[in-house]
């Protein structure tokens, strides 16, 4: 096959995608050097990789949400379709989520971003490329390590699960939805309940970081990234010790205010806080009873004696849309 400039791998049932991309097909019908591929199941990835392989793109786009790029990344390391020249990624934004495509500067209508990447990929991009580090997943079950940017445990989790299955089918735009869901997190702190109408109530977890002890208890939020943007566009000061960046608050509304407002004013992990708690690592091992966590938007369950585990991958090469 020719050489493409672009290589576009879509899922059309991306929420985002179900209006945007007829306008992101003709686009290109228009221009030859794209090479569009659709996947509709997490298992074509595989495959469609292996085709695109074949084409020898200078940029990999991704357009779909978190969980189509974690699919897309997991293959990228674990498959060795592009051998050792792996293309550099970008990610259209697209999806409901998507803090990928924001932490890369991806925002507003895909298809100008989709227009303003062939732009670039005419000429040099090393200055627009940056390297970004992966979180490797394993645990029981799982046969080869998931490969994604952000994990979302405990009380987080819930909320996510929560918004997932009882408030995305009412079919509510994004920002209404979001808000619904913050409103029922608020209510179960202040009243202290959990499940029907509101999110499940956190489990007792136990989070073990590689050299430097080990978190337990119930957690309103946890996670772990490699992105350097968090939820409401915050940063996580950290000091150095590791790829892993984890945060967790207690689940007790004291602590989560705290969390909050040191996210809204940049504050994360430069002070320690009560019930806040903010490490680095290599290596991370969550356990409990059931309890769920997300990686990109899949969702994975630890169970006592059972950990998941999470390790640094290979970083890979990014395309950043911001200047």
């Amino acid at each position: 096959m020719a050489k493409a400039r672009i290589a576009l791998l879509s899922n059309p049932k991306s929420t985002g995608n179900l209006l945007q991309l007829p306008r992101i097909r003709a686009f290109c019908a228009e221009h030859p050097d794209i090479f569009h591929y659709e996947v509709e199941k997490a298992d074509q990835v595989g495959d469609a990789l292996k085709t695109i392989a074949l084409v020898r793109p200078k940029v990999l786009v991704i357009n779909g949400g978190d969980g189509t790029v974690q699919a897309a990344l997991t293959e990228l390391v674990n498959g060795g379709h592009f051998a050792d020249q792996r293309p550099p990624v970008a990610v259209l934004p697209n999806g409901k989520t998507n803090l990928i495509a924001l932490d890369l500067g991806a925002q507003g209508d895909p298809v100008e971003a989709l227009k303003r990447l062939l732009e670039m990929a005419e000429g040099d991009l090393t200055d627009r490329l940056v390297a970004r580090e992966l979180i490797a997943l394993t645990s029981e079950g799982v046969t080869r390590p998931v490969i994604g940017m952000f994990l979302g445990g405990a009380g987080l989790a819930d909320t996510m699960k929560y918004c997932r299955e009882k408030i995305y089918p009412l079919g509510l735009p994004n920002g209404i939805s979001h808000a619904i869901t913050a409103v029922a997190v608020l209510i179960r702190q202040m009243l202290g309940l959990g499940g029907g109408l509101l999110p499940e109530r956190p489990m007792p977890i136990e989070v073990k970081v590689r050299r430097q002890g080990a978190l337990s208890g119930r957690f309103a939020l946890l996670m772990v990234t490699t992105l350097e943007r968090l939820l409401l566009n915050s940063d996580l000061h950290t000091a150095g010790k590791g790829p892993l960046k984890l945060l967790a608050v207690d689940h007790r509304s004291s602590s989560l205010l705290r969390g909050l407002f040191a996210g809204l004013g940049g504050r994360l992990g430069r002070k320690k806080l009560p019930g806040v708690h903010v490490e680095e690592a290599d290596e991370i091992s969550i356990e409990g009873d059931s309890s769920s966590v997300f990686l990109d938007g899949e969702m994975f369950t630890a169970g006592i004696g059972k950990p998941i585990t999470l390790t640094r991958a290979a970083p890979l090469s990014f395309v950043r849309l911001a200047a």
